[in-house]
């Protein structure tokens, strides 16, 4: 079916490396649409040929402004114009998100067309908690601004999801093994391609590994959630109800406080502090 869509923007999801992967819906959409536009327009173009698609292309990306978004927003309301990146899922880790905001800030219909996503992907493969995820992008490259946001999430109890270069590899592995500890961790690269690995391994160990043989590509970093933290003794519960009882804290408010900073029950806190204070 060649018949044009319907007009709005279109979020289309396209492979990170398999082409097998583009979805039957996507592959429709990029043959419909009146406009595509591109991250980089010679990547796209190798997708465009897969699918024999014959459409007009346009840059957007990082250097697209105000302007452009403006000039693309006043087409949406009698063209179909899907929107892709360089590979998987548009607006994550990239700048789409303002064009979709100012669509729907002006009426416009948008429809997303899911496919592959280098994050979910390498969770797939690491083997680490999937429950809570938290997905961080990349890192800052200086030090200092680097290491400042590893304190930012390092108590966060989620596995934290981040893109890094084979170049700069190493350096935030051991960032990130200094400022979050003996975590677990997974490095995934070449996904869906021939050569896709996920390797294993404490932080410090996978730091070492690729400060000897850098590897190409853009890949993705997968970090275990902090370990539970010890469950405080009968013995620490005490002494803190001791001291605030000493304190002139009442048995409730003293359980209270202490219940909360310790993270026991308040009800065995409290029983506890009447004890103690028989």
């Amino acid at each position: 079916m060649n018949d044009p869509l319907p007009p709005g923007l279109y979020i289309v999801a396209t492979p990170i490396g398999n082409l097998g992967d583009l979805t039957m819906r996507a592959a429709d959409v990029l043959r419909r649409a009146a406009l595509v536009l591109a991250e980089d327009k010679r990547v796209s173009s190798r997708i465009m040929a897969h699918v024999d698609a014959h459409v007009p292309m346009r840059t957007y990306n990082d250097h697209s402004d105000s302007a452009d978004r403006d000039a693309i927003v006043a087409r949406l309301g009698q063209e179909a114009i899907a929107l892709v990146s360089d590979a998987g899922t548009p607006l994550i880790s990239d700048p789409g998100y303002k064009l979709v905001r100012e669509a729907r800030a002006a009426g416009h219909n948008i429809v997303t067309v899911p496919g592959a996503c280098a994050a979910v992907a390498a969770l797939t493969l690491a083997g680490l908690p999937t429950d809570r995820f938290l997905f961080l992008g990349f890192l800052p490259a200086k030090e200092k601004a680097r290491a400042d946001a590893i304190a930012e999430v390092a108590a966060i109890r989620a596995t934290l999801v981040l893109y890094e270069s084979g170049p700069r590899l190493a350096a935030m592995l051991t960032a990130l093994a200094d400022g979050l500890g003996a975590r677990e961790g997974a490095v995934a690269r070449e996904l869906t391609k021939l050569h896709e690995e996920c390797v294993t391994g404490d932080l410090r160990e996978l730091a070492a590994r690729y400060a000897e043989a850098p590897p190409k590509g853009e890949i993705v970093v997968v970090v275990g959630p902090p370990p539970d933290a010890e469950a405080p003794s009968l013995e620490d519960l005490d002494s803190a109800l001791r001291a605030a009882l000493a304190a002139g804290e009442s048995p409730s408010r003293a359980a209270a406080a202490i219940a909360q900073r310790l993270g026991v029950r308040r009800k065995l806190a409290y029983e506890r502090a009447l004890e103690l204070g028989r």
